[in-house]
């Protein structure tokens, strides 16, 4: 496993201007990885980051919203199908008020061509797991081709040896895989329905095809999910990880939404706690609610169907500021809605119900 190291305060800057994502940058920087991701950087994407993070700074001065620029990357939803039960997320719970479905390879061929001068990144994710999509990684190799650099998220329980062959083939660049526990036991806890020997053989596979094919990329993740009931399993996924060949681990604190009065999935360790209690028992978000926030300025989602949404908070897609099928991207990003709801987050995001368990400010990635 490469040696890593903390980033200095220079470089946390200089990346963050870059919009590196944050999990890239905050805790290990990895040297291929960086330099795969600036290698996708134009000047014309240079200049767009430059107008994005001069307008949000403009914004925080000016205590109203200016907007140059189109979003440096987004966040586009393969499907909103799981084949897990997860109890903190609408796709596990089967929750969503909204539709569902997979989000078709001919509209999502004309939103990216629309977009990948300005985009930087192309995260393929949002709910759901993206294997179930039968042409994701199809959509993914289109995304490569427009010069994106290109991440997954997935419960790892559909990378057969095919899908591992064909997800290097396809020039996806991270790959981040979900492994909440190093024992079965621990691991279906909160991973409801879940074969820990079949995700752990997946990631051997996409291993063993990565070396194969003499691929530096995907970058290879192993994401534990700190709750309560496998914290205690901490050291052992870095021990795991190592064995089968894994680039790094990332520890992600745990959003829950029932933890004003306590919460089982909660960790013991503060340090993995994005809520803390309160004298009188009751708990609270960590982080001061400030009213301002990068991600509108920098980033959105965009639902299988279209919708365009906030962030990845709005999970039912609550917040619609415009629908793909009926404007352009740049109509809507421009519009009447997005500059409503971005003058109502600097008028007080308290009065926002997806801000109110929002993690800005706060840390998510623990280590």
């Amino acid at each position: 496993m490469e040696i890593c190291h903390k980033s200095s305060a220079l470089q946390v800057h200089t990346f963050a201007f870059l919009s590196i994502p944050p999990d890239i940058l905050f805790v290990k920087l990895y040297r291929h990885d960086i330099r795969n991701f600036l290698g996708k950087l134009t000047l014309r994407r240079a200049w767009n980051v430059a107008k994005i993070f001069s307008s949000y700074h403009l914004t925080r001065w000016l205590r109203r919203p200016v907007q140059w620029g189109l979003p440096m990357t987004i966040s586009l939803e393969p499907t909103t199908a799981c084949n897990l039960r997860c109890p903190e997320c609408p796709s596990g719970l089967r929750a969503f008020t909204r539709p569902t479905g997979n989000l078709k390879e001919d509209f999502f061929r004309k939103t990216i061509d629309e977009l990948h001068r300005e985009l930087l990144y192309l995260i393929f994710y949002f709910q759901g797991e993206p294997y179930i999509n039968p042409k994701f990684l199809d959509m993914v190799q289109h995304a490569r081709s427009r010069g994106l650099y290109t991440i997954t998220s997935t419960n790892g329980h559909f990378l057969n040896d095919e899908n591992a062959r064909r997800t290097i083939e396809s020039g996806l660049d991270r790959l981040i895989i979900s492994v909440d526990g190093t024992t079965q036991d621990t691991y279906e806890s909160y991973r409801k329905e879940g074969k820990l020997e079949v995700v752990l053989q997946g990631a051997r596979n996409v291993v063993k095809w990565k070396k194969q094919l003499k691929s530096k990329t995907p970058h290879l993740i192993f994401q534990f999910l700190v709750v309560r009931p496998n914290e205690h399993q901490i050291p052992e996924i870095y021990r795991l990880a190592e064995e089968i060949g894994i680039d790094e681990v990332k520890l992600k604190t745990a959003q829950v939404y029932d933890f004003e009065h306590g919460n089982d999935l909660i960790p013991t360790l503060k340090k993995y706690a994005r809520y803390e209690e309160e004298k009188d028992g009751t708990w609270r978000v960590k982080n001061q609610l400030l009213n301002h926030c990068w991600k509108l300025w920098h980033a959105c989602v965009i639902t299988w169907d279209g919708l365009v949404v906030p962030c990845c908070f709005d999970k039912d897609a609550l917040h619609r500021l415009g629908d793909l099928k009926q404007k352009t991207f740049k109509e809507i990003w421009n519009g009447a809605d997005y500059g409503r709801f971005r003058s109502s987050l600097l008028a007080g995001r308290d009065q926002i119900d997806i801000c109110k368990n929002c993690t800005e400010g706060c840390t998510v990635w623990a280590e």
